[in-house]
């Protein structure tokens, strides 16, 4: 049997002993500092943004006229095809007009009465001032005589008023359009009978071109919008409107804001705007729902962040990660105004130049020191 060289026996034993050290404890000492956490930075840089407000609304009739009769009677004959355009003035219902036209006449003949007693009144009260002047009769015949003229003047003018009243029921049969506009269904028919002023409508016409759409805008957005144009922040925009029809489509007229309510709804909290919109088409209709998408104003130093930048604290208050120019990461509380796309308008908190933490941030504990990397640089 051979022999082990004395070397090869001191180099397994040095291998054991390596061995057993490597599945024992390790050796004392403190761990190895860990590395400076990588956070990519974006700076801040003012820009102009013109700011707008995408608000709901309903479209509405410039005019909405209600076709009621005035008196009552048959309906003889419908006058239009409903839906279509009529004009002011053209005919729509035709009231039976017999009874009317009667008592036109009656009228007549009371005031052709009427007139035929004062003029034998008017006579007979000359003759009463001619002969009470030489005295051929008394005071008293020609005082009555006076009296009984005025009486008969009297009576003419209540049956002249007469007459002019049955004139106006008789024009009344005849209902026509108080505005041009598109009519729409009628609710009667030929031989319903209708009367003077009923609840009810026969029909009702709406001018649909120009159009309004009332939009409802928060009175706090109101109130903060006002607050910018007078601090200077915000310049005022055109009032241009955009609309958006109801399957989120893009209307081809843009419109004009027309005014704003000068009244907060107590019950909403809301104020009420109203758009003026062309619809040489008519493509809105009234009760449509729309949203307008409204200019209020244009900033000239906006600040916006990613909305990945911006976190929440326990109290829901916006912040974001700062790295100062000492290198050091921190949390900075900010005011995030409105969400602009997939961006955040911060109005305080902030200033221009800051450098902002978009990723990373997560990894450094406030008042850490960080290596700042340029966005653009980290993209590439």
């Amino acid at each position: 049997m051979a022999t082990v060289p004395y070397s090869l026996t001191l180099v397994a034993a040095l291998g054991s002993a390596v061995l057993l050290s490597a599945c024992g404890d390790p050796p004392s000492g403190a761990p190895p500092q860990a590395g400076t956490p990588q956070v990519t930075v974006m700076t801040l840089q003012p820009q102009r943004l013109a700011l707008s407000s995408e608000l709901p609304g309903r479209v509405a009739a410039v005019v909405s006229a209600e076709v009621r009769p005035q008196v009552g009677g048959l309906i003889k004959q419908r006058a239009f095809t409903e839906g279509s355009v009529v004009r002011a003035g053209q005919l729509l219902y035709q009231i039976d007009p017999a009874t009317y036209e009667a008592a036109v006449a009656s009228a007549e003949a009371t005031l052709a009465r009427a007139e035929a007693t004062r003029t034998s009144a008017r006579l007979r009260a000359q003759r009463q001032r001619e002969l009470v002047q030489v005295q051929a009769v008394s005071r008293q015949d020609a005082e009555d005589a006076e009296a009984s003229l005025e009486q008969a003047e009297a009576d003419v003018a209540s049956a002249r008023a007469s007459l002019q009243t049955q004139r106006i029921n008789l024009q009344y049969t005849r209902l026509t359009a108080p505005v041009t506009g598109r009519i729409g269904r009628s609710s009667v028919t030929p031989g319903a009978l209708v009367t003077a002023n009923q609840a009810s409508a026969l029909a009702t016409i709406q001018q649909l071109d120009p159009i309004y759409l009332d939009v409802t805008q928060s009175s706090s957005a109101m109130l903060a919008l006002k607050r910018s144009l007078a601090q200077g922040k915000m310049k005022n925009g055109a009032a241009r409107v955009t609309i958006k029809l109801e399957d989120g489509s893009a209307y081809a007229e843009p419109g004009t804001l027309e005014f704003a309510e000068t009244s907060v709804d107590a019950t909403t909290g809301t104020v009420t705007m109203r758009v003026r919109v062309p619809n040489p088409r008519g493509e809105l209709l009234p009760g449509m729902y729309a949203r307008a998408v409204i200019e209020e104003g244009v900033l000239e130093q906006a600040l916006l962040v990613p909305q990945q930048a911006v976190s929440r604290d326990a109290s829901g208050k916006a912040q974001v990660s700062r790295v100062g120019a000492d290198g050091r990461i921190s949390l900075q509380p900010v005011t995030a105004a409105r969400a602009i796309g997939d961006q955040w308008l911060l109005s305080s908190g902030v200033a221009a130049g800051d450098r902002i933490a978009l990723t990373g941030q997560q990894k450094a504990q406030p008042g850490a020191a960080v290596q700042a990397v340029p966005a653009s640089a980290a993209a590439r």
